[in-house]
């Protein structure tokens, strides 16, 4: 296997889960992704992949790194790593999104969502990737009642916001795209954290709700017996069915649906079978926090408009479009070739593991520790590049190396003789032998006589020869 996947949206929270999944998997991944003011996209990937290790207890491969923008043409990749891409990315794996409701002064949710989709579409046609898998939204169904089906929408539906909108904008021009060969659209609902951790690296939604208890609860000081009184009215009856579904899910799902083939080509909606209602998660806020006091009036009953309530309304104004009308949506493709994985309910545990998480992580403000890392192996493969090997000299072997874990990364290397004449990115059909290791393996060899670690591989593959060689001979005096 030599293809790579284009991954976009990596950092984002979907995105770090199907990073982990499809290198748990055994998929090649490249991504493009921004560097940011403190940490190059390499580092930004080690400070997300490092945590997935300590929790899982392995160390897991590294992708590919292209330092890009997904609102520059060509997502601001100049031709060298444009060239790599058409020779080794076979399809592209596009998760990233603005999660903007109402368009802003950058021109958000549009910018990215319809122009950065524009972009990835004009990468995939100058790279000759044909095969596309496009993470949109249940929602852009717009407002609509009765059940909602795994089919290409429409552009006449009203919409809630710009979000809705420019979503479907960017799955329409996807599916129309004539570059493409194939397209898989994915549609989850409303992403919620990890249904076992709670983690989550973004505090809309959801969690947005989750943290408006907390800060009423904790502002109120608790009675004699040990019972906060919270009085808060809501306008709604607190039944209203919620689609919500936890983000460990939701990557399970698309990663499967990515490695199983017969299921390409179609529409996803990935939506949970029992939904979540607003009274489910005010009660588990209640038993959470101590707390009582909340009443669900109905759209009908009168609410205060004073202290506690007219605050929560107040933050909560852009999701009250969605309270009234969440639709139903089919799950027939879904069922048909994930069904083996059932969306996890979402209840008052989960709901604690939720506002648990949220709470430890100061709602998002806590200082996370940067991503530790002991030696930057393409640094020191670099160093190895012979400066007296000629520019003609062709290459004898080509070798891969496969480091898994801080620093690690996927390498082929050109060699001739003693020389190496060339380390590129990524490993492919021609390397003749891979060498696997972790990366305190790799530091532990070059340690050892400063030998190169292509030395192992040049040794393995004069073994193989000369076993081969044995063979064909035991082969010829038995005929």
């Amino acid at each position: 296997m030599s293809a790579y996947t284009l991954l976009t949206g990596s950092t984002g929270l979907l995105g770090r889960y199907l990073l982990r999944d499809l290198l748990l998997a055994g998929k090649r991944v490249a991504i493009v992704a921004r560097a940011n003011k403190k940490e190059t996209v390499e580092q930004r990937i080690e400070s997300i992949l490092q945590p997935w290790e300590t929790e899982l207890g392995i160390e897991l491969p590294r992708p590919v790194c292209f330092e890009g923008d997904l609102c520059q043409e060509f997502l601001g990749l100049d031709e060298i790593p444009r060239q790599w891409i058409a020779e080794h990315c076979s399809s592209m794996l596009h998760s990233a999104a603005a999660l903007k409701f109402h368009e802003e002064n950058d021109g958000e949710p549009w910018r990215t969502n319809v122009e950065g989709t524009r972009n990835v579409l004009q990468l995939c046609r100058d790279t000759g990737i044909k095969k596309m898998h496009y993470v949109s939204t249940a929602y852009v169904c717009g407002v609509r009642t009765g059940l909602v089906m795994e089919n290409p929408s429409t552009l006449d539906q009203s919409f809630r916001n710009d979000y809705e909108k420019s979503k479907l904008a960017a799955e329409t021009m996807v599916r129309e795209d004539a570059g493409l060969e194939e397209v898989t659209v994915y549609r989850p609902a409303v992403i919620a954290g990890d249904s076992q951790t709670g983690y989550t690296n973004t505090y809309h939604g959801l969690y947005m709700y989750l943290k408006l208890m907390c800060l009423f609860a904790k502002n109120t000081e608790p009675g004699p017996n040990g019972i906060r009184h919270t009085p808060m009215q809501l306008d709604t009856t607190g039944d209203e069915p919620r689609n919500v579904i936890p983000v460990d899910w939701t990557s399970a799902v698309i990663s499967h649906l990515f490695n199983t083939p017969e299921s390409h080509g179609r529409t996803f909606h990935l939506a949970p079978k029992v939904r979540m209602t607003a009274r489910q998660m005010v009660e588990a806020g209640c038993t959470y926090f101590n707390s009582t006091g909340v009443e669900f009036v109905g759209r009908e009953g009168k609410r205060s408009d004073e202290g506690m309530e007219r605050d929560f309304y107040d933050n909560a104004t852009m999701y009250r479009s969605y309270e009234d009308s969440d639709p139903e949506f089919d799950t027939t493709n879904t069922q048909k070739y994930a069904g083996h994985l059932p969306c996890p309910e979402i209840d008052e545990a989960m709901l604690h593991r939720f506002m648990k998480y949220g709470e430890e992580d100061c709602w998002g403000k806590r200082r996370h520790q940067g991503a530790s890392v002991p030696l930057v192996v393409g640094e020191y493969l670099a160093s190895l590049n012979s400066e007296e090997a000629s520019a003609n000299e062709l290459a004898e072997w080509v070798v891969g190396l496969n480091v898994m874990g801080p620093g690690g990364g996927q390498w082929r290397a050109s060699i001739s003789g003693n020389d190496i004449l060339a380390v590129e990115p990524g490993l492919s059909s021609q390397c003749e032998s891979t060498l696997t290791l972790t990366s305190t393996e790799f530091q532990s060899l070059i340690s050892r006589d400063d030998q190169s670690p292509f030395e192992v591989v040049d040794r393995q593959l004069s073994q193989l020869e000369e076993q081969l060689v044995e063979a064909i001979s035991l082969s010829s005096a038995t005929a």
